[in-house]
């Protein structure tokens, strides 16, 4: 027989909760990622040999005696899945009528507020990366082996694809920083909620200045890569030490 209490206390729904973990989960994940793969991408800046000395470890060059693409191709499944995942739930909080978008707008210019303004940057970004991401993660999961100094530079410019990547490059670093504000100020124990928003903000906007700028000079430098091998586009390249070796 069940506790007559039983009929007086509603139900809880846990499930939004395991959600919305789960959600913070993931984007906690993608975000730090994307940071990381920023500063591996941007080794081309230390030179053509570091950029592929990086390319070859992911492969597990330096630990099976030669590359396996296939590892690059089985990680970028995982951070596909990931991402879909998380597009997923973060979809259940974006406003899905106009009338919704048009209340939130009106309350946004209304109240003034940062993290609310914030949030809707979010919410256009992430919209955005949902069709322009899958691109670049669909190419590094089918031709995993092209990606080196000049595999790389070639399809930044001969391929076209600098123009993706510097739309993307926004939307990823801004998405990202605010992802990753709102998280510490939505888990974070302060003492001082208010000083410490000011302190994570100027945080915030320093790591994505930082990395934007780390971005685009990255960027050029593969511009300017792929400009001089154009002539050779399709080469791969060969590290110093192997050539001196031949």
């Amino acid at each position: 027989m069940k506790d007559p209490d039983s009929f007086l206390l509603p139900r809880i729904d846990r499930w939004p909760a395991r959600l919305d973990l789960l959600q913070s989960a993931s984007g906690l994940f993608l975000g730090l990622f994307m940071w990381l793969h920023m500063l591996f991408v941007s080794s081309i800046l230390l030179g053509n040999d570091a950029m592929w000395a990086v390319a070859r470890f992911f492969e597990g060059y330096f630990f099976f005696g030669s590359p396996l693409p296939w590892l690059v191709s089985a990680f970028v499944a995982t951070v596909f899945a990931l991402f879909v995942t998380h597009a997923w739930l973060a979809l259940r909080k974006f406003p899905t009528h106009w009338g919704q978008h048009m209340a939130y707008l009106r309350l946004m210019r209304a109240m003034h507020h940062e993290d609310t303004i914030l949030w809707f940057a979010q919410v256009i970004t992430g919209f955005a990366m949902f069709f322009l991401a899958p691109v670049h993660l669909y190419l590094m999961l089918t031709h995993p082996e092209l990606i080196g100094p000049y595999e790389s530079a070639d399809r930044v410019w001969s391929g076209r694809m600098w123009p993706l990547y510097l739309v993307l490059l926004f939307l990823v670093e801004l998405h990202g920083g605010i992802g990753l504000y709102r998280l510490a100020v939505k888990w974070g124990d302060f003492k001082d909620a208010i000083a410490a928003r000011r302190r994570l903000k100027r945080l915030k906007w320093s790591l994505t200045v930082f990395f934007l700028v780390l971005g685009l000079t990255t960027l050029a430098a593969y511009l300017k890569l792929g400009m001089e091998h154009a002539p050779r586009v399709g080469e791969p390249y060969v590290p110093t030490w192997q050539r001196a070796a031949s």
